[in-house]
């Protein structure tokens, strides 16, 4: 199995363009290291011809023209086969539009997802407007075959209030991915957005050979401290990185051989090369996800 990182900032990207904190100010001005980040997708194939999405953000287009194994093989065919959804929100979704020129979307969504998109953001029927939509119900718990490859969503635990009303309370409105390879066994788990790394959440990590997991701040507090917002992590639907009880240190007390960060906030430290923050995660040996990462399981 292989998977590309093909962005790794949370909504908004790195730098955000409305933003001056001090990481998107050293990306500008060169004053300290930072690598621009796009925002957060990654694809995922069991045999480097045949590739899925997981979300599409609204910087697709970019994220597939860095990719070459993603460029199209013939006049209009390329190896993307699919798109699998995490959630309904605009950064996760908004590429779908991006993709109408292709002969279709397959889409994999849970009903939840699928619910919103149609009647709270509308996303999906001015989608359907420009090409044929195929969907796919993704049920958590339950296993789905994509040849040589195998998914399982399960449920992330999420405080973030349903901004469109369509599916506040419903199962799967936000959900991880556990990727199976069918001839080794081997799997990897992409959890983008967790509020809580609860037991069950634990228990779907537990044995993976690689984790792709939300790293969104490094305080709880982070953008209420910088006074760009009055929400913490955990009201916007993320766990913290750092100190007690943060990600990193649950993550690592786990044993899982391969951490890598993903969805990271413009404001997050970790994102300044030379921050204390980035060397203790480096110094646990997680890595801070980038754009254009490439690994095997």
């Amino acid at each position: 199995m292989r998977i590309r990182v093909l962005g790794s900032a949370a909504g908004g990207g790195f730098p955000q363009w409305n933003c001056g904190c001090p990481g998107c100010r050293a990306v500008r001005d060169g004053s300290r290291p930072a690598t621009p980040r796009t925002q957060s997708s990654i694809a995922v194939s069991p045999d480097g011809r045949r590739w899925w999405l997981v979300n599409a953000s609204p910087d697709v287009r970019t994220q597939l023209a860095d990719a070459p194994a993603l460029h199209p093989t013939g006049d209009r065919t390329t190896p993307l086969q699919g798109v699998l959804l995490t959630d309904a929100e605009i950064d996760h979704t908004l590429g779908l539009v991006l993709l109408r020129e292709g002969r279709g979307v397959s889409l994999h969504a849970t009903a939840a997802t699928e619910r919103t998109l149609r009647e709270g953001s509308g996303l999906l029927p001015t989608l359907e407007r420009f090409c044929p939509v195929t969907w796919a119900e993704v049920v958590p718990g339950t296993a789905h075959d994509l040849g040589g490859l195998t998914y399982r969503a399960f449920d992330a635990p999420t405080g973030k209030h349903d901004r469109f009303g369509t599916a506040e309370g419903l199962p799967g409105r936000v959900v991880g991915y556990r990727f199976t390879d069918t001839a080794s066994g081997r799997y990897a788990v992409y959890l983008p957005g967790v509020q809580e790394l609860t037991p069950a959440v634990q228990d779907e990590i537990d044995g993976a050979d690689l984790l792709l997991v939300d790293g969104t701040t490094w305080h709880d507090d982070e953008l209420v401290r910088l006074g760009l917002a009055r929400k913490t992590a955990h009201d916007m639907g993320h766990l913290h990185v750092g100190g007690r009880g943060g990600s990193l240190e649950v993550l690592t007390a786990l044993g899982v051989p391969r951490i890598v960060y993903v969805h990271v906030n413009n404001t997050n430290p970790v994102l300044l090369e030379d921050s204390a923050e980035r060397a203790a995660v480096e110094a646990a040996g997680v890595v801070v996800g980038f754009d254009g990462l490439e690994l095997e399981v």
